[in-house]
């Protein structure tokens, strides 16, 4: 089971280098490392099991965190409208993207960033991400809100990326550009 402690944290350098591409078909090993980072967002998402391991709630995790420099992330997260979204996937990759820009107002977080960033981390409204699941099939995933914050999040891991490196540095509260506000 993977815990806190085997969450990798800034300042690792493992976190700022582009993660190598899995050869397909995948090994079992890196079948069951992608299990085992879905069974920690799970778990981390369980009051009780949380509470138990000391985990921090997350989302997403990509390999990278666990020192694997490996493109490998899961996701495990409901929208605005309750729908569930649970991801383990291999080589994913941004497709293509929407030009309307988003961003969570209370801004980010990372497992691997002990800290709180204030400010606003501007994404793509939408992608469409093109990716392998865990049985090496092809899956294409179009995503919005939430969950396409969330897939950028975990995507930017693999490319080396923390989330406030995306932060406008002299104005962190700036609303990025080509955001639509939607009325509340």
């Amino acid at each position: 089971m993977i815990t806190m402690d085997d969450i990798i944290r800034e300042g690792n350098p493992i976190l700022r280098q582009v993660a190598k591409e899995v050869p397909l078909p995948a090994t079992e090993e890196e079948k069951e490392t992608l299990k085992k980072m879905l069974e920690f967002l799970k778990n981390s998402q369980n009051e009780e099991i949380a509470e138990k391991y000391q985990l921090r709630a997350g989302i997403g995790l990509a390999a990278p965190q666990l020192g694997i420099s490996k493109r490998m992330i899961a996701l495990y997260l409901d929208d605005d409208d309750g729908k569930h979204y649970e991801y383990t996937l291999f080589n994913p990759k941004i497709a293509s993207h929407s030009v309307e820009n988003t961003y969570l107002p209370g801004g980010e977080g990372c497992l691997s960033v002990d800290r709180e960033v204030p400010g606003y981390v501007p994404r793509h409204a939408r992608v469409k991400v093109k990716a392998f699941d865990i049985d090496g099939k092809p899956v294409t995933l179009r995503l919005k809100g939430y969950p396409s914050i969330a897939i950028q999040h975990e995507i930017d891991h693999l490319d080396g990326i923390l989330f406030y490196d995306r932060i406008d540095k002299d104005e962190p509260f700036k609303i990025p550009d080509h955001v639509f506000q939607k009325e509340q």
